[in-house]
Protein backbone atom coordinates (compact mmCIF):
# COMPACT_ATOMS: atom_id res chain seq x y z
CA UNK A 1 0.00 0.00 0.00
CA UNK A 2 1.37 3.63 -0.87
CA UNK A 3 1.54 6.43 1.52
CA UNK A 4 -1.33 7.93 -0.19
CA UNK A 5 -3.69 4.67 0.15
CA UNK A 6 -2.42 4.55 3.66
CA UNK A 7 -3.33 8.60 4.91
CA UNK A 8 -6.95 8.03 2.77
CA UNK A 9 -7.10 4.72 4.48
CA UNK A 10 -6.86 6.22 7.80
CA UNK A 11 -8.89 9.37 6.92
CA UNK A 12 -11.71 6.78 6.41
CA UNK A 13 -10.98 4.91 9.25
CA UNK A 14 -11.47 7.81 11.59
CA UNK A 15 -14.84 8.93 9.69
CA UNK A 16 -16.62 5.54 10.07
CA UNK A 17 -15.28 5.41 14.14
CA UNK A 18 -17.22 9.11 14.14
CA UNK A 19 -20.25 7.52 12.32
CA UNK A 20 -19.80 4.47 14.61
CA UNK A 21 -19.70 6.29 17.09
CA UNK A 22 -23.23 8.92 16.58
CA UNK A 23 -25.44 7.44 13.90
CA UNK A 24 -25.09 3.58 13.46
CA UNK A 25 -26.08 2.31 16.36
CA UNK A 26 -23.00 1.43 18.34
CA UNK A 27 -23.28 3.83 21.03
CA UNK A 28 -25.23 2.48 24.62
CA UNK A 29 -27.20 3.83 26.99
CA UNK A 30 -24.02 3.70 29.43
CA UNK A 31 -21.64 5.67 27.09
CA UNK A 32 -24.82 8.60 26.50
CA UNK A 33 -25.84 8.70 30.25
CA UNK A 34 -21.79 9.04 31.08
CA UNK A 35 -21.37 11.62 28.67
CA UNK A 36 -24.64 13.72 29.65
CA UNK A 37 -23.44 13.27 33.45
CA UNK A 38 -19.90 14.92 32.69
CA UNK A 39 -21.61 17.49 29.76
CA UNK A 40 -23.55 18.45 33.80
CA UNK A 41 -20.48 18.39 35.48
CA UNK A 42 -18.68 20.07 32.86
CA UNK A 43 -21.49 22.75 33.11
CA UNK A 44 -21.73 23.48 36.66
CA UNK A 45 -17.99 23.63 36.66
CA UNK A 46 -17.86 26.09 33.64
CA UNK A 47 -20.61 28.65 35.65
CA UNK A 48 -17.99 28.64 38.66
CA UNK A 49 -15.16 28.99 36.24
CA UNK A 50 -16.43 31.82 34.26
CA UNK A 51 -16.77 33.71 37.59
CA UNK A 52 -13.67 32.67 39.10
CA UNK A 53 -12.12 34.29 36.15
CA UNK A 54 -14.53 37.59 35.97
CA UNK A 55 -13.62 38.42 39.58
CA UNK A 56 -9.79 37.76 38.31
CA UNK A 57 -10.52 39.86 35.67
CA UNK A 58 -11.92 42.78 37.46
CA UNK A 59 -9.25 43.22 39.80
CA UNK A 60 -7.00 43.45 37.28
CA UNK A 61 -8.19 45.79 34.88
CA UNK A 62 -8.05 49.79 35.52
CA UNK A 63 -10.32 51.91 37.06
CA UNK A 64 -13.03 52.44 34.45
CA UNK A 65 -12.36 49.67 32.00
CA UNK A 66 -14.29 47.32 33.60
CA UNK A 67 -17.51 47.37 32.22
CA UNK A 68 -16.34 48.39 28.33
CA UNK A 69 -14.19 45.51 28.78
CA UNK A 70 -17.19 43.33 29.93
CA UNK A 71 -19.69 44.50 26.92
CA UNK A 72 -17.30 44.43 23.85
CA UNK A 73 -14.96 41.45 24.96
CA UNK A 74 -16.56 38.70 26.77
CA UNK A 75 -20.25 40.26 25.82
CA UNK A 76 -22.05 40.32 29.40
CA UNK A 77 -24.07 42.42 30.73
CA UNK A 78 -22.84 43.68 34.25
CA UNK A 79 -25.87 42.07 36.12
CA UNK A 80 -25.05 38.54 34.06
CA UNK A 81 -21.18 39.64 35.53
CA UNK A 82 -21.96 39.82 38.79
CA UNK A 83 -24.22 36.84 39.33
CA UNK A 84 -21.37 34.83 37.93
CA UNK A 85 -19.32 36.52 40.38
CA UNK A 86 -21.39 35.75 43.26
CA UNK A 87 -21.89 31.93 42.14
CA UNK A 88 -18.32 31.36 41.92
CA UNK A 89 -17.96 32.95 45.41
CA UNK A 90 -20.77 31.53 47.34
CA UNK A 91 -21.46 28.10 45.55
CA UNK A 92 -18.94 25.13 45.99
CA UNK A 93 -20.75 22.22 44.39
CA UNK A 94 -20.64 22.07 40.86
CA UNK A 95 -23.08 19.37 40.31
CA UNK A 96 -25.63 20.71 42.57
CA UNK A 97 -25.01 23.56 40.16
CA UNK A 98 -25.20 22.28 36.84
CA UNK A 99 -28.66 20.28 38.62
CA UNK A 100 -30.22 23.66 39.56
CA UNK A 101 -29.11 26.08 36.80
CA UNK A 102 -27.78 29.78 37.45
CA UNK A 103 -31.20 30.92 37.89
CA UNK A 104 -32.35 28.27 40.44
CA UNK A 105 -28.96 28.54 42.02
CA UNK A 106 -28.71 32.42 42.32
CA UNK A 107 -32.44 32.27 44.02
CA UNK A 108 -31.38 29.74 46.93
CA UNK A 109 -28.18 31.93 47.88
CA UNK A 110 -31.21 33.91 49.43
CA UNK A 111 -30.67 31.33 52.06
CA UNK A 112 -28.10 30.97 54.82
CA UNK A 113 -25.37 28.21 53.67
CA UNK A 114 -25.89 26.17 56.71
CA UNK A 115 -29.34 26.02 55.68
CA UNK A 116 -29.17 25.44 51.49
CA UNK A 117 -28.28 21.92 51.28
CA UNK A 118 -31.23 21.07 53.72
CA UNK A 119 -33.75 23.53 51.75
CA UNK A 120 -32.41 21.38 48.63
CA UNK A 121 -33.14 17.74 50.04
CA UNK A 122 -36.35 18.70 51.36
CA UNK A 123 -39.40 18.67 49.60
CA UNK A 124 -41.81 22.09 49.52
CA UNK A 125 -45.40 22.58 49.06
CA UNK A 126 -45.96 24.56 45.87
CA UNK A 127 -49.50 25.55 45.26
CA UNK A 128 -50.95 22.28 46.84
CA UNK A 129 -48.39 19.89 45.87
CA UNK A 130 -45.50 18.84 46.97
CA UNK A 131 -41.89 19.21 44.96
CA UNK A 132 -38.60 19.05 45.03
CA UNK A 133 -36.27 22.02 44.54
CA UNK A 134 -35.16 20.28 41.39
CA UNK A 135 -38.79 20.08 40.11
CA UNK A 136 -39.44 23.66 40.62
CA UNK A 137 -39.84 26.43 38.31
CA UNK A 138 -37.63 29.37 39.16
CA UNK A 139 -40.78 31.48 39.81
CA UNK A 140 -41.95 28.35 42.51
CA UNK A 141 -38.95 28.42 43.75
CA UNK A 142 -38.09 31.61 44.35
CA UNK A 143 -42.21 31.73 46.01
CA UNK A 144 -40.78 29.08 48.30
CA UNK A 145 -37.79 30.85 49.84
CA UNK A 146 -40.01 33.51 50.30
CA UNK A 147 -42.33 31.66 52.42
CA UNK A 148 -39.39 30.50 54.50
CA UNK A 149 -38.28 33.82 54.79
CA UNK A 150 -41.43 34.86 56.17
CA UNK A 151 -42.02 31.79 58.37
CA UNK A 152 -38.61 32.42 60.11
CA UNK A 153 -39.67 36.13 60.54
CA UNK A 154 -43.03 35.22 61.83
CA UNK A 155 -41.43 32.54 64.27
CA UNK A 156 -38.58 35.07 65.23
CA UNK A 157 -41.03 37.97 65.93
CA UNK A 158 -43.40 35.15 68.01
CA UNK A 159 -40.45 34.07 69.78
CA UNK A 160 -39.53 37.65 70.70
CA UNK A 161 -43.47 38.47 71.50
CA UNK A 162 -43.67 35.02 73.76
CA UNK A 163 -40.15 35.98 75.66
CA UNK A 164 -41.16 39.52 76.43
CA UNK A 165 -44.70 38.01 77.50
CA UNK A 166 -43.24 35.54 79.78
CA UNK A 167 -41.08 38.60 81.43
CA UNK A 168 -43.69 40.38 81.80
CA UNK A 169 -45.90 37.96 83.54
CA UNK A 170 -42.79 37.05 85.60
CA UNK A 171 -42.59 40.25 86.68
CA UNK A 172 -46.35 40.73 87.26
CA UNK A 173 -46.35 37.52 89.15
CA UNK A 174 -44.07 39.15 91.63
CA UNK A 175 -45.76 42.60 91.41
CA UNK A 176 -48.63 40.26 92.48
CA UNK A 177 -47.00 38.65 95.04
CA UNK A 178 -45.96 41.74 96.69
CA UNK A 179 -49.15 43.50 96.43
CA UNK A 180 -50.86 40.37 98.20
CA UNK A 181 -48.90 40.89 100.66
CA UNK A 182 -49.72 44.73 100.90
CA UNK A 183 -53.19 44.02 100.94
CA UNK A 184 -53.03 41.99 103.63
CA UNK A 185 -51.42 44.15 105.75
CA UNK A 186 -53.97 47.01 104.91
CA UNK A 187 -56.61 44.41 105.75
CA UNK A 188 -55.24 43.75 109.32
CA UNK A 189 -54.65 47.55 109.85
CA UNK A 190 -58.42 48.36 108.91
CA UNK A 191 -59.31 45.75 111.66
CA UNK A 192 -56.83 46.91 114.19
CA UNK A 193 -58.48 50.27 113.71
CA UNK A 194 -61.80 49.41 113.79
CA UNK A 195 -60.78 47.91 117.24
CA UNK A 196 -58.79 50.98 118.68
CA UNK A 197 -62.46 52.80 117.18
CA UNK A 198 -64.87 50.95 119.08
CA UNK A 199 -62.40 50.82 122.28
CA UNK A 200 -62.26 55.00 122.17
CA UNK A 201 -65.85 55.31 121.43
CA UNK A 202 -66.67 52.97 124.30
CA UNK A 203 -64.80 54.71 126.75
CA UNK A 204 -65.87 58.10 125.62
CA UNK A 205 -69.69 56.50 126.18
CA UNK A 206 -68.70 55.49 129.69
CA UNK A 207 -67.39 59.13 130.63
CA UNK A 208 -70.46 60.76 129.89
CA UNK A 209 -72.06 58.71 131.43
CA UNK A 210 -69.44 58.61 134.50
CA UNK A 211 -69.33 60.99 137.47
CA UNK A 212 -65.95 62.45 137.24
CA UNK A 213 -64.03 61.46 140.30
CA UNK A 214 -62.32 64.39 142.27
CA UNK A 215 -60.40 64.05 145.38
CA UNK A 216 -62.30 63.99 148.89
CA UNK A 217 -62.37 67.62 149.37
CA UNK A 218 -65.51 70.49 148.82
CA UNK A 219 -65.04 71.85 145.43
CA UNK A 220 -67.24 73.92 143.51
CA UNK A 221 -69.86 72.44 140.91
CA UNK A 222 -68.35 74.52 138.15
CA UNK A 223 -64.61 73.16 138.39
CA UNK A 224 -66.48 69.82 138.43
CA UNK A 225 -68.37 70.93 135.32
CA UNK A 226 -64.59 72.10 133.86
CA UNK A 227 -63.29 69.00 134.85
CA UNK A 228 -65.88 66.90 132.89
CA UNK A 229 -65.83 68.64 129.73
CA UNK A 230 -61.80 68.73 130.02
CA UNK A 231 -62.35 64.84 130.15
CA UNK A 232 -64.60 64.44 127.71
CA UNK A 233 -62.94 66.66 125.11
CA UNK A 234 -59.88 64.76 125.49
CA UNK A 235 -61.63 61.32 125.18
CA UNK A 236 -63.74 62.99 121.92
CA UNK A 237 -60.02 63.79 120.50
CA UNK A 238 -58.66 60.07 120.90
CA UNK A 239 -62.17 58.84 119.43
CA UNK A 240 -61.87 61.57 116.37
CA UNK A 241 -58.11 60.32 115.99
CA UNK A 242 -59.08 56.59 115.71
CA UNK A 243 -61.92 57.26 113.14
CA UNK A 244 -59.47 59.13 111.11
CA UNK A 245 -57.00 56.32 111.49
CA UNK A 246 -59.51 53.90 110.86
CA UNK A 247 -61.01 55.84 107.59
CA UNK A 248 -57.29 56.21 105.84
CA UNK A 249 -56.93 52.13 106.74
CA UNK A 250 -59.89 51.38 104.82
CA UNK A 251 -59.29 53.66 101.77
CA UNK A 252 -55.52 51.89 101.92
CA UNK A 253 -57.64 48.54 102.30
CA UNK A 254 -59.55 49.48 99.09
CA UNK A 255 -56.91 50.59 97.34
CA UNK A 256 -54.67 47.58 97.41
CA UNK A 257 -58.02 45.99 96.30
CA UNK A 258 -58.21 47.88 93.30
CA UNK A 259 -54.63 47.56 92.22
CA UNK A 260 -55.14 43.63 93.20
CA UNK A 261 -57.78 43.34 90.63
CA UNK A 262 -55.71 45.80 87.82
CA UNK A 263 -52.89 43.69 88.08
CA UNK A 264 -55.32 40.16 87.46
CA UNK A 265 -56.76 41.80 84.91
CA UNK A 266 -53.07 42.36 83.55
CA UNK A 267 -52.06 39.20 84.19
CA UNK A 268 -54.83 37.74 82.57
CA UNK A 269 -54.10 39.35 79.40
CA UNK A 270 -50.31 38.88 79.57
CA UNK A 271 -50.68 34.94 79.85
CA UNK A 272 -53.18 35.20 76.97
CA UNK A 273 -50.39 37.12 75.00
CA UNK A 274 -48.19 35.08 75.65
CA UNK A 275 -49.60 31.81 74.82
CA UNK A 276 -50.96 33.80 71.47
CA UNK A 277 -47.67 34.30 70.77
CA UNK A 278 -46.61 30.70 71.35
CA UNK A 279 -48.96 29.55 69.12
CA UNK A 280 -47.80 31.88 66.37
CA UNK A 281 -44.51 30.59 66.88
CA UNK A 282 -45.98 27.09 65.74
CA UNK A 283 -47.49 26.98 62.66
CA UNK A 284 -48.60 23.80 62.66
CA UNK A 285 -50.73 25.15 65.96
CA UNK A 286 -51.82 27.87 64.42
CA UNK A 287 -53.01 26.37 62.00
CA UNK A 288 -54.55 23.66 63.88
CA UNK A 289 -56.37 26.58 65.76
CA UNK A 290 -57.73 28.25 63.28
CA UNK A 291 -59.48 25.26 61.96
CA UNK A 292 -60.52 24.23 64.96
CA UNK A 293 -62.27 27.63 65.39
CA UNK A 294 -63.44 27.51 61.88
CA UNK A 295 -64.77 24.23 62.40
CA UNK A 296 -66.79 24.94 65.65
CA UNK A 297 -67.86 27.78 63.51
CA UNK A 298 -68.84 25.62 61.00
CA UNK A 299 -70.93 22.86 63.67
CA UNK A 300 -72.69 25.70 65.48
CA UNK A 301 -74.09 26.67 62.09
CA UNK A 302 -75.16 23.13 61.35
CA UNK A 303 -76.78 22.93 64.32
CA UNK A 304 -79.00 26.20 64.09
CA UNK A 305 -79.96 24.68 60.56
CA UNK A 306 -81.37 21.29 61.89
CA UNK A 307 -82.67 23.33 64.85
CA UNK A 308 -84.36 25.41 61.83
CA UNK A 309 -86.11 21.79 59.87
CA UNK A 310 -87.06 20.61 63.31
CA UNK A 311 -88.85 23.98 63.57
CA UNK A 312 -90.77 23.13 60.46
CA UNK A 313 -91.78 19.77 61.65
CA UNK A 314 -90.06 17.98 58.90
CA UNK A 315 -89.19 14.94 61.15
CA UNK A 316 -87.54 12.91 57.87
CA UNK A 317 -85.26 15.47 56.79
CA UNK A 318 -84.51 16.26 60.80
CA UNK A 319 -83.13 12.54 61.45
CA UNK A 320 -81.11 12.88 58.18
CA UNK A 321 -79.11 15.90 59.32
CA UNK A 322 -79.31 14.60 62.98
CA UNK A 323 -77.72 11.28 61.77
CA UNK A 324 -74.60 13.28 59.75
CA UNK A 325 -73.81 15.38 62.63
CA UNK A 326 -73.52 11.93 64.85
CA UNK A 327 -71.63 10.93 62.26
CA UNK A 328 -69.22 13.71 61.68
CA UNK A 329 -68.84 13.87 65.54
CA UNK A 330 -67.95 9.99 65.40
CA UNK A 331 -65.56 10.79 62.72
CA UNK A 332 -63.93 13.32 64.73
CA UNK A 333 -63.77 11.24 67.69
CA UNK A 334 -62.12 8.17 65.62
CA UNK A 335 -59.13 10.87 64.47
CA UNK A 336 -58.41 12.23 67.98
CA UNK A 337 -58.27 8.59 68.82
Amino acid sequence: MTKREADIAAMLGAQLAKVSDSDTGFRNIDAITSEIIQLKQDAGSAIIGIGQRLIEAKAMLPHGDWLPWLSERVEFSERTAQSFMRLAREWSNPQALADLGATKALTLLALPPEERERFMAENHAVDGEEKSVIDMTSRELEKAVKERDEARRAAEEAKAAADAAEQSRAKMEADMATLKELHQSAQAAEAHSREELAKAQAELKALQEKPVDVAVMKVDQETLDNARREAVADMQAKVDKAMEFRKKAEEKRKKAEEDLEALRRQLAAAQQAERRAVIAGDKDLATFELLFSQGNETVNKLHGLLLKVRGRGDQELSEKLRNALLALADLTRRCAE
